[in-house]
Order: C-alpha cells, then structure tokens, then sequence
C-alpha cells in the first residue's frame, strides 16, 4: 500500500535532494520526540520505487525495482494530561491542544449544530470514564495535524492499554482508516470483524446495518452501510470512480488506488461500501480511503 508521493526532478542533483527530503520527512515524523519519550518497536519497512516517468512513490510492500528506504527502529510516545473528553473520538489535553483519535469514528454528540446519533453519548461516557483528568500517551503517525489543527494520535495509557483499538473492540467506534495514517490498520480491521460478528454496541443498531445502494436518500446522513454491485470504472483526472448506477457510485482518490487491488476485480460482485454520502444534484457518491471500507461480500 501506498503510503507516501513526491515527484523527481529531471536532474541526477534534484533528484538526490528530493530522496533526502523524502527520506527526512519519515525520519522526523516518526522519532522526533516533543514530551516524555515512551518507545515502541516499529518495524514497518519501506521501499522507493521510481518508475519510467520520475514518479517516485513509497510503500510497505517489495515490488520489483524497489529500493528499501533505512528508517529509524522506534517512535515516541509523548506524555500528557487529559482534561476533558469532548466526544467519543475527540478530546482536549491540559495545554489547550485539542486531539482527534486516529483510525475511527465514534457516532456524533448532540449539539446546537447536529443532531446525536446512536451511540455517541455511550462512546463518549465510556471515554470520559477511562481518560477524564488521566494520563496518556500520544503516538502521531505521517501526519500530526488535520486542517483544524487538531492533533492526530493514537493514544495509550500507561498500562499500555491502547484506547483507539479498545473503542473498536467494544463496539463503540467503526474503523476509518485515512491515508497516509497507516499505522494499526490491520490491528483494527481484525477488531471491527470480531465486534460485529459478536455485534457488539453499535453493530447491533438498526441505524448501522447494510442497506442497499437503491435505498440512498438524501436524509441518510452520517455514516452509513450499503450493498451494491459496481458497473463499471472510469478515471478522471483526481478520482477513479466505481459506478453502480447512474444515480451512484463511488470514488476513489487517484494518489490512495496503490492501497486497492484492481478496481475492474470488484466489478460483477457485491461489495459493501462504508462511509459518508454526498449529493450532487440527483447523483449520490461516496469518497472512499482505504479497502477497510470497501468489502467484498
């Protein structure tokens, strides 16, 4: 899977700048300790490919002609207090910073702005029991901040205990896996299955079964399961798209397509589509990140 972009330049000195850069940004992301320092063996490998045209594109996985990239062995955790709990998936440290769990999603809180759904005040008590006022660790992935300037972590407590894995394996939150933030993945898939095959929490709500793609309204909003059975595949310039119908499909971003295997291989069967819907006058399309949310039934 495909967890890292950049471009060469078209001289040979461009080119050993752009590597190094690549091979920093790794580098700093993952050993730059900013607190207390709690270390843990990452072992992941990653490999350079360059192919005809000068794209270079980094991944986990050996493929012909890749290069292994050296990394550091070790990440940080970094010590903190927590001071509120502001939802299931969300919370706020004692020096303001606020943290967003990564790897899931919990059902939404009530608020002036939306309505709650089912679920999220139990993800969100069950929080507030384990981290309101306590200390945790926080482990960053590629990326440390979203466009709100919340922090994106996992988060652990000091028995070890990690907090993003135990909300999936309780049933509290689904998995929502988003590029370049890799880390865990396969932890997490396997505890999904397990909690809703047991249908644990949320798995056993009538809001969060499967429905058909035919059943899409605009009032389904929220995250959502459907089945369906994909067409066909058509490339634009940003995003791949797998078309159902004419009124649905869904898309795929064009730099994330290395995480999936072919899309041609999903077309003729039944899949399962997790995720948010959007609306295009009377189109409906799913934006779709990682296979977790993309299943073959």
């Amino acid at each position: 899977m495909i967890i890292y972009r950049g471009m060469s330049g078209l001289q040979k000195k461009t080119d050993q700048a752009m590597r190094m850069q690549h091979i920093k940004f790794f580098s700093c992301v993952l050993a730059i300790s900013l607190g207390l320092p709690f270390q843990t063996v990452f072992s992941t490998e990653i490999f350079r490919v360059e192919d005809a045209s000068g794209r270079v594109t980094y991944s986990d996985k050996a493929t012909d002609g890749a290069k292994p990239v050296q990394l550091p062995d070790r990440v940080y955790r970094h010590l903190h207090r927590v001071k509120k709990v502001y939802d299931g998936d969300t919370l706020v440290l004692e020096n303001g910073k606020r943290v967003r769990l990564l790897g899931v999603n919990t059902p939404e809180i009530e608020s002036r702005h939306r309505a709650g759904e089912p679920g999220g005040k139990l993800a969100k008590t069950w929080l507030q029991k384990r981290l309101q006022g306590r200390k945790v660790y926080l482990e960053y992935d590629l990326e440390k901040q979203d466009k709100y300037r919340r922090l994106l972590a996992h988060v652990f407590l000091p028995d070890g205990k990690h907090i993003n894995l135990e909300l999936i394996k309780n049933g509290l939150a689904f998995v929502s896996i988003m590029p370049p933030n890799l880390r865990h993945a396969d932890q997490f898939e396997l505890a999904q299955k397990l909690a809703e095959q047991s249908k644990l929490g949320i798995w056993r709500l009538p809001r969060y079964q499967a429905q058909a793609l035919t059943a899409i309204t605009s009032d389904n909003r929220g995250w959502r399961r459907y089945t369906g059975v994909p067409q066909s595949v058509q490339q634009k310039k940003r995003f791949t798209y797998l078309i159902f119908s004419n009124q649905t499909n869904i898309r795929i971003d064009n730099d994330h397509l290395g995480h999936f295997p072919d899309l041609e291989s999903y077309l003729g069967k039944t899949v399962e589509i997790r995720g948010w819907v959007s609306r295009r006058s009377d189109k409906f399309s799913m934006q779709i990140r990682h296979p977790s949310a993309l299943i073959r039934l």
